[in-house]
């Protein structure tokens, strides 16, 4: 990506470095074990699985490593590259807003490492990036980056771009009331209806991604030749009948809760072809 002269955001909150213990009732730390038992159950019960987590831990102030070694220098590349992937998304969404008649609020990006307090619960950085409605930020532990390339096989910039622009997206669902009417819909449903809203919410995240996407490139041209396929790459990496096949063999769809990776792809490629974010309305849509 061309970022070499795209400015850098001010709302990063590095904590990397930053030790973070809390613990279960009984005293002792929540083990990869454990988180895994959550992130099981709260697929099934159709719960955040912050929450959850918030319910089995305290989540006590974070302290600093007394070592500054320990923490990673403020203005590494990584994190120069999220600082100036966030402030496009910024400016982006701040000119939709505005087409609209509306003042866009920016959100936060927390950097992590391993495990932090946010105020949907303690965040792990086992569930991969998320976005937390309670405080408008959006965290995520850089390692993931490290899992994307090596598990998922979806290498490059704007691959990593992606994943923050989708975040982003469930932050404008935020400001734009949308997710706590999918929430209070969830809440009337059962477990398959709040499945297949959960997916929408989703779609919606990745088509404004791919909004984000065409509207920053056709601004500053920030898109190297062949960019856009590692975005597509990485959608198509975490559907949920891709990752349902590698980790158990078998694809259930009526537990799907982000969408297939063809529908993944299909709706960030919408967005992007369209960049604009009425094209979006995957509530409406009569085929995801």
């Amino acid at each position: 990506m061309r970022l070499d002269d795209e400015r850098e955001s001010d709302n990063v909150e590095d904590r990397r470095g930053e030790s973070f213990g809390g613990g279960l009732a009984g005293g002792g730390s929540l083990s990869l074990g454990g988180i895994l038992l959550v992130l099981v159950a709260s697929y099934f019960l159709n719960i955040n699985p912050l929450s959850l987590l918030g319910m089995l831990e305290e989540a006590p102030a974070p302290t600093q490593h007394s070592s500054a070694a320990q923490r990673p220098p403020a203005d590494d590349e990584m994190s120069r590259f999220v600082r100036k992937v966030l402030a496009s998304t910024e400016d982006t969404w701040q000119g939709i807003f505005r087409e609209s008649g509306q003042q866009y609020q920016d959100p936060k990006l927390v950097l992590f490492s391993g495990a932090t307090p946010t105020a949907c619960g303690t965040g792990q950085a086992a569930m991969g990036p998320f976005y937390c409605p309670g405080d408008h930020k959006v965290y995520i532990d850089l390692a993931f980056y490290r899992e994307l390339k090596q598990r998922f096989h979806a290498p490059g910039e704007f691959a990593q771009a992606y994943v923050i622009a989708h975040e982003v997206g469930h932050h404008v669902q935020n400001l734009l009331g949308i997710s706590g009417k999918v929430d209070a819909a969830r809440r009337r449903g059962d477990e398959a209806h709040g499945n297949a809203l959960s997916v929408r919410q989703e779609l919606q995240a990745d088509c404004f991604a791919g909004v984000w996407g065409q509207r920053a490139d056709s601004l500053r041209h920030i898109l190297e030749p062949g960019e856009l396929e590692q975005a597509l790459t990485a959608a198509a990496a975490i559907g949920d009948d891709t990752l349902q096949q590698q980790s158990r063999g078998t694809v259930v769809p009526e537990t799907f809760t982000h969408g297939s990776s063809a529908q993944r792809v299909r709706w960030f490629r919408k967005g992007f072809e369209s960049g604009d974010p009425k094209q979006c309305d995957t509530f409406s849509a009569a085929h995801l």
